[in-house]
Order: structure tokens, then sequence, then C-alpha cells
């Protein structure tokens, strides 16, 4: 087949293609950095130019779906298509809502309808569904398709339900089985029932797990202990679906970036604005403001988009947040080792206590000021050596330096500092000598915060600083 590209494809996503393109259902079981967005939207120009679709769902999680907006289908999907993009919003105000029923009305052009996978936990999302796909030739694609892995959860039977009327069916995940091969059921089965041969969940855990009869007092229940018949499981998969790995896919570049996006809580949204009126206030008063205020005051600012503040005695206040929730959910996609930055201590006690929790007590180590040096030396020689130890937590200034972790191929940065060679220096600590592996960076950011700048002024190897330091800051906290 020819296909039409915006960016050329690498080798493995050409692959991914030329074996899905035509396919009703698909799966892209491809591992975080490996570019499995572009491959989706690449198979949609393809359905569009021949006619089989005139529409286009995608669902995501919230801290992905508005990115397709602004950053995957501007890339890759091919201007041919020239799609009209709508974007669903539980709490639309009136200008959004007359868009969305635009959207519903209008059907000259192609349409690409992003939505959020936690609406479909609401009739509301799902009736707008309905109606904007009304006689019509639909794909329905899931990024990050482990979020319906619970058979049982309402938002995975509305999908369940709702994808039985679209023509086409794709499925996008980074690694497909979290916690066990049970997990395929569900994303398996929106696809279709009938690709893994099982049309209930209880026939496909007698197939493939082992259940022991358990006692807990009078009690008693069935827990799974083990599976079986895996290389069963797989052959069926492989029939309709596609995986790669970053260590598979040779070609990648040695760097890949992205970003993740965190939803602030309201608590932090009405903390956020107060902050900020308070700092642009501070900034534009016309006295001489000192790199370090300015610095202090983002500062606050970072430290409550993490989820707290620190009072006048300088005690600790927890606030509600997205943000350990969005990095777990980042990490279910990745596959090997990974090093998570933050720049303050108590985030990496709180992001050490979770990965424990979740991964086990020998998943994790830490390095920053409070860790001895002993300390430090064994948690660098458990992370590169030890199978068992995935995660290293650590501070960039303190870490960032001088040491070799090149056991990582996947790095997320909780939170950034303010110093660019920190940055520079701290990418490096995987990606330098006795790596042959690209390496995976991903920015946890709150949209339409100070978050933003930060990263992109990193990114862009530049550094923040120098006079006008104030005034560039005053008109970052206008937006």
């Amino acid at each position: 087949m020819n296909f039409k590209y915006k960016t050329k494809p690498y080798a493995h996503q050409e692959e991914a293609l030329k074996r899905s393109f035509d396919k009703k259902n698909y799966a892209y079981f491809m591992e975080m950095g490996c570019g499995k967005s572009k491959v989706l939207l690449d198979n949609i120009s393809w359905l569009n130019e021949n006619k089989k679709i005139d529409t286009a769902i995608i669902v995501a999680p919230k801290g992905v779906y508005m990115n397709w907006k602004n950053s995957e289908i501007p890339t890759h999907l091919h201007d041919d298509v020239d799609p009209n993009i709508y974007i669903w919003r539980a709490m639309a105000n009136k200008k959004q809502k007359t868009e969305l029923m635009e959207g519903v009305k209008n059907r000259d052009k192609f349409r690409i309808l992003l939505v959020n996978i936690e609406s479909f936990a609401t009739t509301k999302a799902v009736k707008y569904l309905e109606s904007f796909v009304h006689r019509s030739n639909f794909l329905l694609a899931i990024d990050e398709s482990t979020t319906i892995k619970n058979p049982k959860a309402k938002r995975t039977k509305a999908l369940m339900m709702f994808g039985q009327s679209a023509l086409y069916k794709r499925i996008l995940t980074g690694s497909p089985v979290t916690k066990s091969p049970l997990d395929l059921f569900s994303q398996c089965s929106f696809l279709s029932y009938s690709l893994l041969g099982f049309d209930n969940y209880w026939a496909f855990q007698g197939r493939y797990a082992i259940i022991k009869q358990q006692r807990m007092g009078a009690h008693t229940f069935q827990q799974v202990v083990g599976f079986k018949n895996l290389d069963e499981l797989s052959d069926k998969l492989k029939n309709f679906s596609f995986r790669v790995t970053k260590k598979e896919a040779l070609d990648l570049p040695p760097k890949i970036y992205t970003t993740r996006d965190v939803e602030l809580t309201s608590t932090q949204q009405q903390h956020y604005k107060t902050m900020k009126e308070s700092a642009v206030a501070f900034l534009e008063d016309g006295g001489l403001v000192s790199a370090p205020e300015v610095m202090t005051r983002l500062l606050r600012l970072q430290q409550l988009l993490c989820g707290y503040l620190v009072n006048d005695d300088g005690e600790i206040v927890e606030i509600a947040n997205n943000r350990i929730n969005t990095m777990m959910e980042v990490i279910e996609e990745m596959e090997g080792k990974i090093i998570i930055w933050s720049r303050f201590r108590h985030d990496i006690k709180k992001i050490k206590k979770e990965l424990i929790k979740t991964y086990g007590s020998g998943s994790t180590v830490t390095y920053y000021g409070d860790t001895s040096q002993k300390d430090r030396e064994d948690a660098i020689f458990r992370f590169q050596n030890d199978t068992t130890t995935r995660f290293f937590v650590g501070n960039p200034q303190v870490g960032g330096m001088g040491i070799t972790l090149h056991a990582a191929t996947n790095m997320i940065y909780y939170s950034n500092d303010f110093n660019l060679e920190t940055r520079i220096q701290s990418e490096d600590r995987a990606h330098r000598m006795g790596q042959h592996k690209s390496v995976l960076y991903v920015d946890l950011i709150a949209p339409k915060t100070v978050d933003v700048h930060i990263v992109k002024t990193l990114l862009q190897k530049e550094k923040l600083a120098g006079k006008t330091l104030g005034e560039e800051v005053a008109e970052w906290l206008k937006i």
C-alpha cells in the first residue's frame, strides 16, 4: 500500500500501519515513546482518503486528550484531511456548547471529537456522543486503553456499549498488562469478543488464571495465584495487535521528549489564582525586583502545583492534587527502569511511599540531600544491578551530576528547578556512554501555569535568569 505521510514514519511505525490499515479492529501495544499516536493518525488519514470513515472519536485520559489537539493532530495528520476538531467538555461554557452542537450538525468536513475517558461515567457525555455519530461511519480509538481494564467499571461498560456502533476500533497502550494477563480481557473485548474467544470475564479467567480457594476466618473466597496457557493467549494477540518496545525500535532518536498534563483540583485553582495575582502585583509595582525574589515566587507556585503550601511557620499544608496519580499512570505506560526527578524533598518522600505501596519495598531507591554517602552508593549499585529495583527517585541538584544511571531508559520530571545546567546534567545520567537505547523524557505539566513556561524554557536550552526575568515571569502569570 502507498500511504500519504505528513511526517516520515520510523520503520516500526510503518510496519504497524501496514498490518492494521484496513482492519476493523486493531491494538497498538507500543511502548511510550514509540509513536503510536502517529500510527493511529496515519491510519485515520488512509481510512478517510479511501472514504471508509467520515468521523473519528479519540478517547483518552484527562491528562492526555488535549495533547491530541495541541500537538499530535497538527504534527501528524495529513493536511488533505483538514478536519473540524471538537472537544467534549462536561462543564462547557456557552461558546463551547455552541461549538459542540455545530459538530453534530455540520458534516460537510471530516470530524474529530476528542473525549476524556472519565466522561463515560456519565450519561450526559454518552448521549452527546450518540447524537454526534448518528448516521456516520466512524472510527473509535481509546488511547491508554488500560483505563478500561476493569470490566466492572461504569466507563468500561459504557464504552463497550457505545463501541458497538463503530465501524472501526483501535486501542493504544504502552503496557497492556499492568498487573496481570487478565487486564487484557476488557481491552480486547472492546474491539470484539471474538478476538479472544470469550464473551465473559469469568470464562476468560478460568482459561488463563490458576484459582485457589482461600479462607479468612469464617469466609472463603477465590484467589488468583498464578497463570496458565499464556503461550496460547500470546498467539491470539498476534492476530490483531502490534507490539514494540523502545529496545526493539532500533531507529528511534537517542532522546525522545514528551509531556503529560496534570489537571489542577478546584482547591489548587483557587490558591493559584490568588498567588499569581499577588505575584503579578509584586513584580509590576515599579520597584527594583531581584532575581532571588522572583525565583522565590516561582518556587511557591511550583510547590502549590505539586500539592502543598508552606505556611508562615514553615509547616507543610497538603492540598488535594492529581500529580502523583498522573505520574503513576505514566509509569503504567513504560517498560524498564525509570528515574524520577523532583526538586522538593517532600515530594521525593511521597513518591517513594506510593511506589513502594504499588510495586513493593525493594522497587525504589532515593537519592537526595538527606541520603547518606553510604546509602547513595547503595542506591546507585542497586538501581544499576538489581533487577527488582526499578525506580530511582532523586533531587536533580544532588543526583544530577557525576553518577551513571544508564540502566534506565525512562525519565520523569515530577518538577523542575530553574537551572538549565541541572536539567542538562540530570538528563545525561541515563543518556551517556554505555547507553545503547533511546531514552524517553516525560515532563509533568499543569496547563496554563508556570509549569508550561519553565519546561518550555529549559527544553529550548535557555536560562531562567537575567535582568528582564521579573518582566518575563509577570507575562507568564497573565495567561
